[in-house]
């Protein structure tokens, strides 16, 4: 990557980011995220997304630097050379998946993620569900606590936690994974192609009420959600090479 004029610099509210910033501003003099080049974030995954999700309309370039509690989509911290660090950094472009939720007053949202859409049980019954990819039913029920789309990047996310598998980020598929599935009791979940659309109808939605949520959006008493990759938007990341995030990936698959 070419070097940056404009470095703007934002942070999570954790004592260990609110430092980081403190410093790098005092070293860097950064620009407001708004007009930046680049925005440079500080905190943990968590922050990295709604950092994403903030300043998307910028389509500017994303780097962020560990001071959270997780940090999978983050280059370690050092105040030490930042502007060497974003010139020879590796840039990663992903796309989200667009989410279209109809809840029970007839009212459809629309929001993306980037990590994953889920479907979870509002009450205590588990949640059913008829599951069509691409118009063909390909679950006539799903009994579970709830199921979830998620993107290559967000494969090592809730999909992991619910035991769906890391997807390489140059696979081009999407994970479909049960959440604490019921019935049917061997079904673990199917690999996707990028490009499918996936439909989710709830069913006895009164009874057995179920939210969605893209990322940080959660819409309740959803009764159908559809969900499809957005290749139209894009969010590049920058990695220093030393901390590839394919690689990292890769190297998760064999953690024990």
């Amino acid at each position: 990557m070419s070097g940056f004029e404009k470095i703007g610099i934002v942070a999570s509210e954790a004592p260990a980011a609110q430092a980081a910033l403190a410093e790098l501003r005092a070293r860097y003099q950064p620009a407001p995220p708004e007009q930046a080049d680049i925005v440079v974030a500080l905190g943990g995954d968590g922050f990295m997304l709604e950092t994403l999700h903030r300043y998307r309309e910028r389509d500017v370039p994303f780097y962020g630097m560990h001071r959270g509690s997780v940090g999978f989509l983050m280059n370690g911290y050092s105040p030490d050379g930042l502007k060497e660090r974003l010139a020879r950094a590796a840039a990663v472009v992903v796309h989200p998946l667009e989410m279209r939720a109809s809840d029970q007053a007839g009212v459809t949202h629309f929001a993306i993620a980037i990590n994953e859409v889920s479907l979870v049980r509002q009450g205590r019954q588990a949640a059913k569900l008829k599951i069509a990819v691409d118009g063909t039913v390909r679950l006539d029920e799903l009994m579970a606590d709830g199921v979830l789309v998620a993107t290559p990047v967000g494969s090592t996310a809730y999909n992991l936690s619910a035991h769906g598998p890391i997807i390489p980020l140059g696979a081009g598929i999407l994970a479909l994974t049960p959440i604490s599935g019921f019935r049917p009791r061997q079904w673990r979940g199917a690999l996707l192609p990028h490009q499918a659309r996936v439909r989710f109808d709830v069913l006895e939605a009164e009874r057995r009420p179920v939210s969605a949520a893209a990322d940080f959006t959660e819409i309740r008493d959803v009764v159908s959600v559809t969900v499809r990759e957005a290749d139209e938007i894009s969010f590049t990341m920058l990695f220093d090479p030393e901390h590839n995030l394919e690689e990292r990936v890769l190297k998760e698959q064999f953690q024990g």
